[in-house]
């Protein structure tokens, strides 16, 4: 008898099926417009690639701002008025970006001895740097070198090819990676 009433029990502990319930069958007439997914992905992606173009064109030129060379006059390593403009654009720009290092390289024309070319050479870099420091880059970030007469840009020897050889040439030696233009 006991065993009966275990038995009668679990089987009315059972589970019961689940009453199954058929969709309800959703009306669409041709005036309910159907809309696609949204193309987020190819969008956001499209979006992304020309930011980065941009970001890399912006950086492209503000490199080739800080390579610009400045020129001197014979025997001279004074800045000119013609330069200061360009020397303001690589100081903002050396402002705005603190990882930013550059390298000044001064040269001189054929003419005259090889230390005193190296020594002319020499005091231009510095002036271009005294003047960057003057704006309010920080000295340590600006190297300075020079290579007198051996790297001329134009090896004849007229009065047009000594005025091109009469130079500071500018490199970014690190941090020009990402650079964000003066504000």
């Amino acid at each position: 008898v006991a065993l009966l009433g275990l038995v009668t029990l679990s089987a009315a502990c059972g589970k019961k099926a689940e009453p199954k319930v058929a969709p309800t069958p959703v009306a669409t007439t041709a005036a309910t417009p159907v809309t696609p997914p949204a193309a987020a992905p190819a969008n956001a992606d499209s979006i992304a690639r020309a930011a980065a173009a941009q970001r890399e064109a912006e950086r492209a030129t503000l490199v080739n701002m800080l390579a610009e060379t400045i020129h001197f006059d014979y025997d001279q390593f004074v800045i000119g008025p013609d330069d200061t403009s360009r020397l303001d654009q690589k100081a903002a720009i050396m402002v705005a970006n603190p990882a930013l290092r550059i390298r000044v390289t001064g040269h001189a024309d054929e003419r005259g001895s090889d230390e005193y070319n190296l020594a002319l050479g020499m005091k231009r870099a510095i002036a271009a740097k005294d003047y960057m420091v003057r704006l309010g880059v920080d000295a340590s970030r600006i190297e300075v070198a020079s290579l007198g007469r051996e790297v001329p840009l134009d090896p004849s020897p007229t009065e047009a090819a000594y005025a091109k050889n009469r130079r500071d040439e500018f490199e970014a030696i690190a941090g020009a990676q990402v650079l964000v233009a003066p504000r």
